[in-house]
């Protein structure tokens, strides 16, 4: 399954490492990583996808593939914005909020690891740890 992780741009060191844990437990459990392959989050968790020898998809909100962090495999240079499939959102601001917000409108499972409350949210489950979220995206699909 293809599961998008999406965050800040910008993260303190905790949220880097949850995020790089996050990326290797999906690639060991055979997910494929899709971010915005830009840094933040995005960056840490395809650092730990490859790690673990997964694959890494960066669907870039501009126009220019080479955008992408060193730790993408596939980069798709989109000029439309942010596309996503199911999702787990860490931390981050405004643009998290709305990519949770646009998972909602496509109904896609969501979970959240030290994000944005967004009370009884269908389909959205926070979770505490990565292995939480993980087991929350599969099960939900």
């Amino acid at each position: 399954m293809r599961v998008s992780v999406v965050g800040g741009s910008v993260v303190p060191d905790p949220v880097e490492s949850i995020a790089e844990d996050l990326g290797r437990l999906l690639a060991q459990r055979g997910h494929t990583v899709v971010c915005g392959g830009l840094g933040g989050v995005m960056k840490a968790a395809c650092r730990g996808a490859k790690d673990a020898g997964g694959t890494t998809i960066g669907v870039l909100p501009g126009e220019d593939r080479e955008d992408a962090n060193s730790y993408v495999d596939i980069s798709i240079a989109t000029g439309l914005g942010h596309a996503r499939n199911a999702l787990v959102a860490m931390n981050g601001g405004g643009g998290t909020l709305s990519e949770i917000g646009y998972a909602n409108v496509f109904d896609r499972p969501t979970a959240g690891i030290r994000t944005q409350q967004v009370g009884s949210l269908e389909g959205f489950e926070p979770c505490d740890s990565p292995e939480a979220a993980v087991a929350f995206v599969e099960d939900a699909v």
